[in-house]
């Protein structure tokens, strides 16, 4: 894990430590909880920092490659801080052939981000997505568990405006 952008980041918070201290005594001896505390730890954090998972690899007797492995395999885990607003712009087929990758393109110059990226000042999240399973809007994106459809580029970036 050297090489990840987690080796990066700054230390926990007294507060942050103590949570995840609370959820690894509340699963301490629990078989087949890995999921869980990872869960858990993410809800409390925001993601899964190196730290958190250098703990639960200590508490829990478990190598640091394993507990790596199960929080990279699933894509609902997030080992970067993410925004406090998560766009999802949807890019299946309806949605892209109306127009799916321009409003993706338009939200990217807007916050200086690409998909997959996080604004520096932790706003917002972009992320592409293959479907929202609202294809008679499309196209269509989320902004955290909001879905909006029958956007234009100009209407998304309004959109996006609001959550600022």
């Amino acid at each position: 894990m050297s090489g990840c952008a987690c080796a990066k980041e700054k230390p926990l918070s007294d507060e942050e430590l103590g949570k995840i201290d609370a959820i690894l005594a509340k699963y301490r001896g629990t078989k087949g909880a890995l999921i869980p505390v990872l869960q858990e730890i993410q809800g409390a954090c925001g993601y899964l920092p190196r730290q958190a998972m250098e703990m639960i690899s200590a508490d829990m007797g478990m190598p640091l490659s394993k507990i790596f492995g199960v929080a990279t395999f699933y894509a609902q885990f997030h080992l970067e801080p993410r925004g406090r607003n998560v766009v999802r712009v949807c890019l299946g087929t309806a949605c892209h052939v109306r127009g799916g990758e321009r409003i993706l393109d338009r939200l990217g110059e807007q916050l200086g981000v690409s998909a997959g990226g996080t604004t520096q000042d932790l706003r917002f999240t972009l992320e592409r997505v293959a479907c929202l399973g609202a294809c008679g809007l499309a196209p269509a994106m989320m902004v955290n568990d909001e879905t909006f459809g029958r956007l234009t580029p100009e209407k998304a970036k309004k959109l996006i405006q609001k959550f600022e």
